[in-house]
């Protein structure tokens, strides 16, 4: 056996993780900024009765996904390709929501779709519009229930090859869909302190046939943009950054300018206002 190995961090806790390698699963002590997802190089302990090793280090990530934690970056996952989006009718997702997850999704260099979750639900003309915005700029939508199980192959058919996160508001039927497409409840870790036992949640990476991997990571659901600068924002709104470059001056501010395309494009429908009112919201809040 190789004495130091290649392999994927596949559950972290509060202090140590597991990392999977060719020759089995590791126990390890977690060094800093190490998330699941990480690729590293470990080093066997061989005189240990125990699998354990070291993490010597961290192999460069495709992605990261992380969030403000005061001044500092709370990390939460690496190497994630997509970052499915719950939207449901009951509760009710705000397009706030959506927008926020797309433009982090796409600021980590990760690809955000949009899973349509409840369609065992009667959805109104409000709720089905909002879908469609997002199907007018050509973001992906599956549709499925994921506590009856409708149509959850496309959802796997789609996860192939790929590291897929999921997000989503409290009620949003996140955990039963990881549930089930994984086909296992999520691992939990008791604790016990004076009050009794409660249960914390950790953070797993699942491999499933056909090369899917699914990572469940607490904490990834109330995010804000307070680390991106105002200038970069319309970066994450497509159709508005290609419509602002036919806007009459180069600094305009896309509200009450004269000569801008952007306005112009939000009156005759070409750019959703839900999405125009975000932009300029996250912006300049």
């Amino acid at each position: 056996m190789k004495k130091v190995q290649t392999g994927q961090v596949i559950e972290f806790y509060s202090n140590s993780c597991l990392v999977k390698t060719k020759s089995g699963k590791l126990n390890c002590l977690a060094i800093k900024n190490i998330v699941v997802g990480d690729y590293v190089e470990v080093e066997i302990i061989q005189d240990s009765k125990k699998h354990l090793g070291n993490i010597i280090k961290i192999n460069n990530r495709s992605s990261v996904l992380s969030k403000k934690n005061g001044n500092k970056d709370k990390l939460f996952a690496a190497n994630v390709t997509h970052v499915g989006i719950l939207v449901t009718p009951e509760p009710k997702t705000s397009s706030e929501f959506i927008d926020k997850w797309i433009l982090k999704a796409i600021f980590s260099g990760i690809e955000p779709f949009i899973i349509n979750n409840k369609i065992d639900i009667d959805s109104d003309d409000e709720y089905m519009n909002k879908l469609s915005v997002y199907r007018d700029i050509n973001m992906k939508i599956i549709n499925c229930s994921a506590k009856f199980e409708e149509n959850q192959e496309e959802l796997k058919k789609f996860s192939e090859n790929k590291c897929v996160l999921f997000v989503g508001n409290s009620g949003a039927g996140k955990s039963t869909l990881s549930s089930k497409i994984i086909g296992q409840k999520l691992k939990t870790n008791e604790l016990s302190n004076n009050q009794g036992v409660h249960t914390t949640s950790v953070s797993s990476l699942y491999e499933l046939p056909n090369n899917i991997k699914i990572i469940d990571s607490p904490g990834m659901r109330d995010i804000e943009l307070v680390e991106y600068s105002k200038d970069e924002l319309i970066n994450g709104f497509v159709e508005i950054l290609e419509s602002s470059k036919r806007c009459k001056y180069n600094d305009c501010n896309h509200i009450n300018n004269d000569g801008c395309n952007v306005i112009k494009d939000v009156i005759n429908g070409v750019i959703s206002k839900s999405r125009y009112n975000n932009f300029i919201k996250f912006r300049d809040n």
